[in-house]
């Protein structure tokens, strides 16, 4: 990439780890396979991930986005997002006569699988998390008799169980993780004998990205945050900048909606972006900041990631026959167009 002459004392520090996740790489390649194999249309129950620009493409390619499973039409197939859906999502996707791809994050599926045992061990599940979030309804959704939304340090006060001892706390795998920790250590001011889950809920992508920025928001006097708005894990990082002491951080899905007046006074900038960001997004900032005489590039290193995961085992059937399958099967008309 070509950058013009850096201004002397104008640099950027560039956050390592940044971008996509292991789980958002597995949700966007499933699209991409999928409408390969099968041909357009295939219907996505809503944005596979958090990312307009992302979004934008898979469209271009044949996906159809929906926001309900009733939108598909019988005979077609859809596609489950990476924040995961609820037991019942997968009964409408049945009831509807579609074939299914689930392309849940497995660090999403092992909530889940927490949520499941310990509801049926008969304990109060205290979900920390924000409301109407697509990865909450999910999980909620596993065990909702016995789920609690906490959604922040704020909302304790108003939490009752039913047996101080038969407690438990599961997180939302993208939340900021100082807060998570402060809604916890309120909630064992509130129940001692409250059990943390077996393992780290929160993503080892989402506490890398949040680690970096630590690391540069304390030399950074503007932070700007590649993302978009209803991606939570990317607004999160705009928070902890702020927290780390950065003078001002921002969060654009675009180069173009950098405001120049932002760089007035400043002479370094952090960028760092969400965990559903590609790397194209995150050149057209390093571009625009060159052009404006910071183009002396630091990285700022704060892990090594080199975690994978496989892709969704329904892309090694044949899903149209099976759609076509069980509109014959359960009668109805069916159509493999939109």
């Amino acid at each position: 990439m070509e950058r013009m002459t850096a201004s002397p004392g104008r640099r950027v520090l560039l956050a390592a780890p940044r971008g996509y996740c292991a789980g958002v790489d597995r949700a966007v390649i499933a699209v991409e396979k999928a409408l390969e194999q099968y041909g357009a249309p295939v219907y996505v129950r809503h944005e596979i991930v958090h990312n307009k620009y992302v979004v934008r493409t898979l469209e271009k390619k044949g996906a159809i986005f929906v926001e309900r499973t009733e939108e598909v039409p019988p005979g077609n197939i859809v596609m489950f997002s990476a924040h995961g859906v609820a037991p019942v999502v997968h009964e409408e996707a049945q009831r509807g006569r579609l074939a299914t791809i689930d392309a849940t994050c497995p660090l999403v599926t092992k909530v889940h699988k927490e949520a499941v045992r310990f509801a049926n061990e008969d304990y109060d599940i205290l979900l920390i998390g924000h409301e109407g979030h697509e990865e909450v309804i999910g999980t909620s959704g596993e065990a909702p008799e016995h789920i609690q939304l906490v959604d922040g340090p704020g909302d304790v006060a108003k939490v009752e169980v039913r047996d101080e001892s038969k407690v438990v706390w599961l997180s939302q795998t993208t939340l900021s993780v100082d807060e998570t920790m402060e809604t916890v250590d309120a909630l064992k001011e509130k129940f001692p004998r409250l059990i943390s889950p077996p393992s780290d809920d929160i993503c080892y992508a989402t506490q890398n990205r949040q680690l970096a920025v630590k690391q540069m928001g304390a030399e950074a006097d503007l932070v700007i945050v590649v993302g978009s708005r209803n991606s939570s894990n990317s607004v999160r990082l705009v928070e902890v900048a702020k927290q780390a002491g950065a003078r001002a951080a921002y969060l654009v899905d675009f180069a173009d909606e950098i405001d120049e007046t932002w760089l007035e006074g400043v002479t370094t900038v952090g960028v760092t972006s969400g965990a559903s960001v590609p790397e194209v997004l995150v050149e057209q900032v390093l571009e625009y900041l060159a052009a404006r005489g910071f183009g002396d590039v630091e990285i700022v290193k704060a892990a090594e990631e080199s975690i994978t995961f496989s892709l969704p085992k329904e892309l090694r059937r044949d899903l149209r026959e099976e759609a076509a399958a069980l509109v014959a099967e359960r009668g109805g008309s069916g159509t493999s167009g939109a």
